[in-house]
């Protein structure tokens, strides 16, 4: 008996279905996310599909995702991969871990039609035109709601974690553009007589203080050693979950380091909305970020990004907002699939 082929509609359901599913990854110098997109839906994310690896765990970005296809039996034929590096052409290399990533050698590897490479704070500034309120928390009193696409807009990005990630979205006559920067590499700005100090001694084991040097995980380690050498004492060995932990048991300097990287935070975030003109928002994302939401609520955040001088009445208007979405970076890169590779 001969098979009734499918009627025009459900074949066109089914070839709808097999284009619309995307891998997507957002790779950082500790982990690799992968997930699925479907893109003809508004919320494009699969959020049940979200798999996790350690990226020490694998010896390229190709074998990783291959591990997640055979794990979870899904198939793709296109990916949008943000990884946490520069994206210059055809490859990109991860910051803080030594994958070196092919475009060309990846999709041949993984038997993909095509992979869109971007940067991980691209993404990350593209996840904005996806967040709703329930997705945020004000950091101070400035108070953020969505905007349709129509409305022309400018927000910021940054965040820690690993590393200082730092972007930017630029919405115009209904199209997004988000901007791909590596501002946490931008010189470290002082702005106090311990933070000189906190300078003078990361100078001489550095030469050069980038923000990041501060404002990430390792960077909570530095500037604990940075106050320990200014009291004269050896701190010994830390790792960040340390510091975290013993300013939640009451140790005064590990609390130190958490309002000094809190104030300093606030002011390079305030420093952003400046050099990038984001006076519709500033969204603080990155692991760090959820960890330390309690501190950055009751801490010198807000006032020193407000303390802009002649600006600071504009800056008191300009909305702080922590991402308390669980995957940012793989919610951005399903607005890019949707943009690459959806239903025209």
């Amino acid at each position: 008996m001969t098979a009734t082929p499918p009627a025009p509609a459900e074949r066109a359901s089914i070839e709808r279905a097999s284009i619309e599913r995307v891998l997507l990854a957002d790779i950082g110098g500790t982990n690799a996310r992968f997930a699925l997109a479907d893109t003809s839906l508004e919320t494009p994310l699969i959020v049940d599909s979200v798999g996790e690896f350690a990226v020490a765990d694998f010896p390229s970005l190709a074998d990783a995702a291959q591990h997640y296809l055979d794990k979870t039996g899904a198939t793709a034929q296109n990916g949008v991969f943000a990884v946490a590096g520069r994206v210059d052409g055809d490859e990109a290399r991860i910051t803080n871990h030594p994958w070196v990533i092919s475009l060309s050698r990846t999709r041949s590897a993984l038997g993909f039609d095509a992979i869109k490479l971007v940067n991980d704070f691209a993404a990350q500034a593209m996840a904005v035109s996806l967040l709703t309120p329930a997705d945020v928390v004000p950091i101070g009193g400035a108070r953020w709601s969505p905007a349709p696409a129509s409305v022309n807009k400018t927000y910021a990005v940054i965040g820690p974690g690993t590393g200082l990630g730092v972007g930017g979205l630029i919405v115009r006559d209904g199209r997004r553009y988000p901007l791909e920067t590596e501002g946490g590499h931008v010189s470290f700005p002082p702005g106090t007589p311990e933070e000189i100090e906190i300078l003078e001694k990361l100078s001489a084991q550095f030469g050069r203080v980038s923000n990041e040097r501060l404002i990430c995980g390792p960077g909570l380690v530095n500037l604990h050693r940075a106050l320990s050498e200014i009291a004269g004492e050896d701190p010994g060995p830390m790792q960040p979950a340390d510091i975290t932990a013993r300013a939640a048991a009451g140790d005064r300097r590990c609390m130190r380091t958490l309002d000094v990287f809190c104030a300093v935070f606030g002011a390079i975030a305030g420093d952003l909305v400046l050099s990038a003109g984001a006076w519709d928002g500033v969204f603080l994302t990155g692991g760090l970020v959820p960890k330390l939401l309690s501190s950055l609520q009751h801490s010198g955040f807000r006032q020193r990004f407000e303390h802009k001088g002649r600006f600071s009445p504009a800056m008191s208007r300009v909305p702080t907002l922590a991402v308390v979405h669980p995957r940012p970076g793989l919610l951005g890169a399903a607005a890019f699939a949707v943009e690459s590779f959806g239903v025209k």
